[in-house]
């Protein structure tokens, strides 16, 4: 585990700190990624973590005055979600990134930390590859720009250097009266699912014709690639249903899949041809993003916090973690590198947030942090340093319980019952933030939680029950 945590609120105090530690430090944002595989031992030698949440303005997501998009290094997948910049001129990548974990993950992962884990069944990567993304490293030394399709060098290895961070991901806004893109993701669960494989879709029309073809491919070769004798096809030519599908054999022909535990070579070869035809015939059809919803459920509340730090602060296991939980302060003596799962229920005897998976998976470990609905298994504890934490006990108002928590036990929404403060948690910052809402919303709130005893019926129940009475 990590020796030292630095909670950065500069910039420059992060570089200094990679510059310091080289190989043995790594950026953590959302660490989605990063947490897990430091937990189970893929990561070793990482003496120091340098989180990056707390510097200002890294969540940014703008267009200049070229009509070039950036994100910040801190923008998550949530934050694209809910952009109508991006919903208007980066279809491919919001369609991606809706696709990504649970609304707990989306809370967390970041953009950057997409790209940077450079697996080759990550969402976002694909989408921005066909948008023509660039990234801009920075280091003590300087900047450089990098484009995406340079930035890999093979599964899970970039050209980033040890002392350079991600601050900036840069794409040409697309065009509306000219420029369609679309995004498919085939995986082997509605959410929650890593890709079996994924396709982009990016054209540039003259009237009916393609001027420009980007077709993008993930999960099907060790790096994200293009599907480049499909573009050059599709070229000046009509987007007719002979040429969509002549298109998709090609790139069919230029998949390169292995065979893993998800899926069969031969499988994600044939099915690269599947849903390289549905994309470029919904992008034909206009029908591109048609399920993605127009309200997306984020459980943010009534709004989005970082926590409060006025100067960075180095923690090792000298230093205590200074927080508040349920309103109450803490100061925690041990636990710096630990999970925040684990510091809750052995350090602050809060066991009422369960560890179900310690993967992101089932969401029985769910909490607010900052306001904000998190898998605690995946936060690492020092980033409560400063920061305000809810947990299922910190519910209760005054002896009574939420009226979530009652709607439940009136519902008998709960069988064994491990699942449970998981799903009051995901529920209680839905209504915070969608006080009446559907019963789709209320099943896109739930679907980072996993229950395997009440088929989910009752817990909707009981979820609309609670809405009702707090509506009263």
């Amino acid at each position: 585990m990590w020796q030292k945590y630095v909670c950065a609120t500069k910039i420059e105090d992060a570089l200094q700190t990679l510059k310091e530690y080289g190989e043995n430090a790594r950026v953590v944002a959302g660490g989605t990624d990063l947490v897990l595989e430091i937990e189970n031992g893929v990561r070793k030698n990482i003496h120091a973590l340098v989180d990056v949440t707390r510097v200002s303005g890294l969540d940014q997501i703008d267009l200049d005055e070229n009509q070039v998009i950036h994100l910040g290094p801190m923008v998550t997948h949530n934050h694209c979600v809910s952009s109508k910049l991006l919903r208007e001129h980066a279809l491919p990548l919001v369609l991606a990134t809706w696709e990504v974990g649970s609304p707990q993950i989306r809370n967390r992962g970041t953009i950057a930390g997409n790209l940077a884990t450079a697996s080759p069944a990550n969402d976002t990567i694909t989408p921005l590859m066909a948008l023509g993304a660039k990234v801009t490293l920075k280091s003590l030394l300087g900047e450089r720009v990098v484009p995406l399709e340079e930035f890999y060098l093979g599964v899970r290895k970039t050209v980033m250097r040890p002392d350079e961070m991600i601050v900036d991901i840069s794409f040409p806004a697309l065009k509306r009266d000219r420029q369609r893109g679309n995004f498919i993701k085939l995986a082997l669960r509605r959410a929650q699912a890593i890709s079996l494989l994924n396709v982009a879709v990016v054209l540039t029309m003259d009237g009916d014709l393609v001027q420009e073809a980007a077709i993008t491919l993930g999960a099907v070769a060790p790096t994200i690639i293009h599907a480049s004798e499909a573009e050059a096809f599709l070229a000046g030519k009509p987007l007719n249903p002979e040429n969509i599908n002549t298109a998709a054999e090609l790139a069919m022909a230029a998949a390169k899949p292995i065979s893993d535990v998800r899926s069969s070579a031969a499988y994600r070869k044939t099915m690269t041809k599947v849903i390289t035809r549905r994309a470029l015939q919904a992008t034909v059809d206009g029908t591109a993003g048609i399920a993605l919803p127009e309200r997306p459920v984020l459980l943010w509340g009534r709004g989005e916090h970082h926590g409060n730090l006025s100067q960075t602060s180095v923690l090792d296991q000298t230093t205590a973690i200074d927080t508040v939980i349920n309103g109450k302060a803490y100061q925690f003596e041990s636990g710096q590198n630990k999970t925040l799962l684990r510091l809750l229920r052995e350090d602050a005897g809060l066991i009422g947030t369960k560890e179900g998976c310690a993967e992101g998976e089932c969401g029985a470990c769910t909490v607010f942090l900052d306001g904000i609905a998190v898998m605690s298994c995946m936060v690492p504890a020092p980033r409560a340093h400063g920061a305000k934490i809810e947990t299922v006990e910190g519910l209760s108002l005054d002896g009574n319980l939420h009226p979530v928590q009652q709607a439940f036990v009136e519902a008998n929404a709960v069988q064994c019952g491990y699942c449970t403060p998981g799903f009051i948690m995901s529920a209680t910052k839905l209504l915070e933030e969608r006080p009446t809402p559907s019963q789709e919303e209320i099943k896109q709130a739930i679907t980072g939680n996993l229950c395997r005893c009440t088929g989910y019926y009752t817990i909707v129940t009981a979820i609309e029950t609670a809405a009702q009475k707090i509506g009263e």
